[in-house]
């Protein structure tokens, strides 16, 4: 007996996720010239159980990099974390004591264009140092042939020699110049994952944060970037 055939193409159910990103809507609210929203939430979530947003995002970059006349894969990337105020009363969150306010983090790892190579969504409270290993593990995780990586005054201290000796990646930690207090100038090749921040922030579902697991809100920012990849090719 053959397989049943498909009543909706996975092209409108990947324009129906993509739709939710960029409005910020909840599943139940997507309109009705897409397919219900169980289908949708369906596809989603065995999407995610397969790993495919992680290979999707990786796959893209190399493309978008080669066409930029740069070598697929990176060999530097840069390391920040992005506090995101709280949207819903049951979302996971905590007091981030240096921005005075109730959020999660996101960590990430970009390339020198901005493209993401690894992300780790954590409460607010904990401090970006102590998240920088298990996102190591996940950057390894992924194979990517990183070499150095760049990050801000937040990461110095003895976690530089066990990352290094760990996973063999270099944290060089690259601080603002105060020269020009007065003037606005952008921090050497670290500025590229400030950048990165802004392109999420586009997204509605994704200024604030709305999600109740941790791993919901690390695949909409996967998400996020693949649609921004796509856009590049």
């Amino acid at each position: 007996m053959g397989d049943r055939k498909r009543k909706h193409s996975l092209s409108l159910i990947w324009n129906a996720i993509n739709y939710l990103i960029k409005i910020g809507c909840q599943w139940r609210m997507l309109p009705c010239n897409f397919p219900k929203w169980q289908l949708v939430y369906h596809y989603y979530s065995k999407w995610s159980d397969l790993e495919y947003f992680d290979l999707l995002f990786s796959k893209l970059r190399e493309p978008v990099r080669s066409k930029k006349g740069q070598n697929a894969e990176p060999t530097l990337g840069i390391m920040d974390s992005q506090s995101v105020r709280w949207g819903n009363n049951r979302s996971l969150k905590s007091f981030d004591g240096n921005k005075k306010i109730k959020s999660i983090k996101r960590h990430v790892v970009v390339d020198k264009n901005g493209f993401l190579l690894a992300v780790m969504v954590t409460v607010a409270s904990i401090h970006d140092s102590k998240v920088v290993l298990l996102l190591m593990r996940t950057l390894k995780y992924f194979l990517c042939p990183v070499k150095v990586i760049l990050a801000d005054g937040g990461y110095r201290g003895e976690i530089i020699e066990q990352v290094k000796s760990k996973f063999c990646y270099i944290i060089q930690v690259v601080m603002r110049s105060d020269d020009k207090k007065l003037v606005f100038k952008p921090t050497h090749k670290r500025w590229a994952v400030e950048r990165t921040f802004a392109w999420f922030d586009n997204d509605r579902r994704l200024c604030r944060n709305y999600e109740l697991l941790i791993d919901s809100a690390e695949n909409m920012v996967k998400l996020a970037a693949i649609k921004h990849l796509l856009n590049k090719i």
